[in-house]
């Protein structure tokens, strides 16, 4: 049994709540290249321009890339033989979070009640996500999520009757839908099955994957291709001015359901699909 303390877990999370929200990772800083190469429109051309240039000016200066700084999502996958030891998980992440933030001049947009609002002034509680797997080691994954495309995404249960072709146009739906609302281009996560949580949070961990990588199973990994090149034929473009590049990339994850259902969520991101992983 491997001992990992809070203060360990506490230190990760501060310093992955600054880097995530100051510096792209690189898969999506390529994945904008590419785009702004395929591009032959004035506006989405000059659109493009200056994404790139404002990360280029992040990195450099180490500021954030956006004003929204997100909703703070901490994803622990957690090693079964390890013993947290020093007080409590939940606190610990939450402090992390606080001196991210604090520390890292973010701004706090987290509200501590849905309905009656009221800013909590540190931007906790963080949207913890654990997960059990072999191992004595925890990995660490901050995605802060800001909320003009989290408020695009949707979910849809259908019945197994829908089928692929259900999947299809509401992916293709809720892109069109979402329009220049989430600052495109976007990056897609999309979740099939499970439950109707299970769903969305399958589409959550979609946008944590790589744009470089692909599904491990061919049927998804040829949907994810196919989509994509659907989604960019729409031509909203970028930020909405039209073009080729409404997306710069569609990440499917799947996971077993009920005979009856079918469930499907879309978690739409903006091109500041930020995230950051560390292993302890």
């Amino acid at each position: 049994m491997r001992e990992i303390t809070v203060t360990q877990i506490t230190n990760v999370v501060e310093r992955l709540c600054i880097e995530a929200n100051n510096h792209l990772p690189e898969d999506v800083k390529c994945a904008i290249r590419r785009c702004r190469e395929r591009e032959d429109g004035a506006i989405a051309c000059g659109v493009l321009d200056d994404i790139i240039e404002n990360f280029e000016i992040a990195d450099r200066e180490d500021v954030p890339i956006c004003q929204d700084t997100g909703m703070a999502c901490v994803f622990l996958e957690i090693g079964q033989d390890v013993h947290i030891v020093g007080g409590s998980l939940t606190d610990a992440v939450d402090e992390g979070v606080r001196r991210g933030y604090e520390n890292g001049y973010l701004r706090k947009s987290v509200v501590r009640d849905p309905v009656r609002r009221g800013n909590t002034g540190d931007n906790t509680p963080a949207m913890l996500y654990t997960e059990i797997v072999p191992g004595d080691r925890i990995k660490i994954t901050v995605g802060p999520k800001g909320f003009g495309s989290e408020n695009m995404s949707q979910i849809r249960m259908f019945k197994p009757s829908a089928g692929l072709q259900g999947i299809k146009e509401f992916i293709l739906e809720a892109v069109e839908t979402a329009g220049p609302n989430p600052c495109p281009p976007i990056v897609i996560g999309v979740g099939i099955g499970g439950t109707f949580d299970k769903a969305a949070l399958l589409a959550k961990k979609a946008l944590m994957r790589p744009l470089d990588s692909e599904n491990p199973d061919p049927f998804y990994a040829d949907l994810e291709k196919e989509m994509l090149e659907k989604v960019n034929r729409l031509g909203i473009g970028p930020q909405g001015f039209g073009g080729r590049t409404t997306a710069i990339g569609l990440n499917i994850e799947t996971l077993p359901t009920h005979i009856a259902g079918m469930p499907c969520a879309v978690n739409i991101n903006c091109h500041v699909t930020r995230h950051k992983t560390e292993v302890l």
